[in-house]
């Protein structure tokens, strides 16, 4: 069945931070859903590339040589092995678009670690 997705009401559902939900699939990967706010661990994903699209607020990705800024409606790929740290000073509301398998602390895991597949 084909059906749409209303992201505001998506993002309703959930409150805590650093804890992405899957909204839908796309062949092998799933579209997630992330509210974020603060700073998240160093860490890099040794086999997969990571999209941020930023929904709403600024969103600043550390990257070991620099950082990359992204507000309302702008997106970057992270490509797999690069070691970056996302921080968001105000909530920032992300769709990430990745494999399956991905976990999002990628390589270290921490108490922020999520091992559930948690749909909205």
């Amino acid at each position: 069945m084909v059906s749409k997705i209303n992201l505001e009401e998506k993002f309703s559902m959930f409150h805590d931070y650093w804890h992405p939900r899957v909204a839908a699939e796309l062949n092998d990967s799933y579209v997630k859903l992330a509210k974020l706010k603060g700073e998240f661990v160093w860490h890099k994903h040794e086999n997969e590339d990571e999209m941020f699209y930023v929904i709403s607020g600024t969103l600043r990705i550390r990257l070991r040589d620099g950082e990359i800024i992204l507000r309302d409606g702008e997106f970057t790929v992270i490509p797999r092995g690069i070691e970056h740290s996302p921080v968001a000073e105000e909530e920032v509301q992300v769709l990430l678009l990745e494999p399956k398998s991905t976990l999002h602390t990628g390589n270290v895991v921490t108490e922020q670690t999520v091992t559930t597949t948690d749909w909205v």
